[in-house]
This record gives C-alpha cells, structure tokens and sequence, in this order.
C-alpha cells in the first residue's frame, strides 16, 4: 500500500489515527449531525446517515450558525466526536469547532487533502506539526486474486 504525505497548518494539538470519512460538502452543525450519535442527518446531505464518530472527517469547513461548535462540543463529551478533522477553509466557526472537540485538526493544506483521500484510507494526524500522512486503502481490485 502506498503512503502520501501532506503538510498543513496545526489547528488543534495533539495525535490522532484512523480511517479517514471524506465528504465535499460543508457540514452543519446545527441541525445537520446528531451529537448524541455523532451521525450526519442533514436531509440533503451525501452522508446522511453516515457517523463520523472516531474517523478523521475531512471536509471543506463548516456551514451555517454558530451553533456548530456547540452540537460537536457535544459530540465530544458523548465520546462520538471525529478522532480528528481535516478542513479547507478556516473560519471562526471551523477554530472554535476544532478548539471545543478537542480533535488535532489542521488546515492550509500544500495539497487539496479532498483531492487525495479517499473515505477508508488510514489517516495519521499530528495536530502539533500539522503534518497528515495518509495510507491508501488497498485497490478494491487487489483484495480478489
């Protein structure tokens, strides 16, 4: 399996692994996940019904009120919060929301991190250096000889 590095800028310290959940659209914080479940149930939304409980979320930001930090505050305290988190555009909504989940989240990428991973690659976070290495899940067609 391959291995790819990116560099970005360190949001929120400390280190974090595990499959990584990608999602192009912006996600609501505010009426979009179920803090109690840590489940994305936006209507519209191409993950409805998906939980980023203990995945590395990466998505482009957030969307909405400021009520976003607040639902993954909850989420948090839950213990269905993201292991960590990977966003394209920082706002205070995204700081404040990556400050009160306490997940290592970096942003400010040297790479579209949306353009390289893949929900189910192995994502290693280090929120300290804002260093993100990414394992390539194994090609779907190599797992049957």
């Amino acid at each position: 399996m391959s291995s790819i590095t990116l560099r970005g800028r360190a949001i929120v310290g400390g280190v974090a692994e595990g499959e990584a959940l990608v999602t192009r659209e912006r996600i609501s914080g505010w009426g979009g996940i179920d803090p109690r479940t840590g489940t994305i149930i936006e209507t519209r939304h191409e993950l409805r019904g998906v939980s980023f409980a203990g995945k590395v979320l990466v998505f482009p930001g957030a969307k909405g009120s400021s009520g976003w930090s607040g639902q993954f505050h909850i989420a948090r305290i839950a213990g269905v919060a993201p292991a960590a988190m990977l966003f394209n555009e920082m706002t205070t909504k995204m700081a404040l929301g990556a400050v009160v989940t306490h997940a290592p989240s970096v942003t400010d990428f040297d790479q579209d991190p949306l353009s390289v991973i893949e929900t189910g690659d192995w994502v290693c976070v280090d929120g300290e250096t804002g260093c993100v290495t990414v394992t390539k899940r194994k090609d779907r067609n190599d797992l049957h000889p």
